[in-house]
Order: C-alpha cells, then sequence, then structure tokens
C-alpha cells in the first residue's frame, strides 16, 4: 500500500518516463520505434512507453501530465512540445489510428513515415 498522493506512484513516474521520451524523440537522438525497442530490448518491457502512450491515449497522456503539474506545481510534468503538438493534430494513439506509432485495424504498430 501507498501513501495518497496526485498520480500515486505508477502515474508520477510513467507521466515522466512517456514524457522524456517524446522529449528525446522531438530532438532527433532517437525515433519513436528506437525508442521502444530499448525499453523492450535492454530493459525487458513487453511496450516502450511510446506505445505505451499511444495505448493509453496521448490526450489522456496530455490531461495527466498537466493535472499533476497542477497538483504537484513540479515543471517536470510540463507536457513536452510534441506532445501537444501530436494531440493538437488528432494524433491520439491507438484508438485515432496513429500517434507516436501508426495503427490499423488488427494490426501492430508502426512507426510513422
Amino acid at each position: 500500500m501507498v501513501s495518497d498522493a496526485p498520480g500515486f506512484v505508477s502515474n508520477r513516474i510513467l507521466m515522466l518516463t512517456i514524457n522524456e521520451a517524446a522529449t528525446v524523440v522531438e530532438a532527433g537522438s532517437a525515433d519513436a520505434a528506437q525508442v521502444d525497442d530499448v525499453f523492450q530490448s535492454c530493459f525487458g518491457h513487453p511496450m516502450g512507453p511510446l506505445a505505451t502512450a499511444d495505448f493509453i491515449g496521448l490526450d489522456t497522456v496530455l490531461d495527466t501530465l498537466d493535472v499533476l503539474r497542477q497538483h504537484t506545481g513540479d515543471s517536470r510534468f510540463q507536457p513536452c512540445p510534441l506532445l501537444v503538438r501530436l494531440v493538437t493534430e488528432g494524433r491520439t494513439g491507438r484508438k485515432g489510428g496513429t500517434g507516436f506509432h501508426e495503427y490499423r485495424p488488427s494490426t501492430t504498430r508502426r512507426s510513422p513515415s
């Protein structure tokens, strides 16, 4: 059992990880597929942080970051501009067919070209 706090444990850590992964993509250090591959091949995660963000919904991730920033006052939760842009463009992840990756009905993720 953990103490009551904004975002509890999982969302506080996950949202920072997703936000930083988006920042890495925005900086051009790696593309979304490469970032996700690092988490899968090096850390043994079944899904990388950007595929996880697409699964959750980028609009939901953005809202969660905003709520965490408001409730904690911590600037680390300031959403990455790339994340904001993707949501503004309607790229909300799996539910919209594209986010950090592209999704086709009944297929696996593909990085956008």
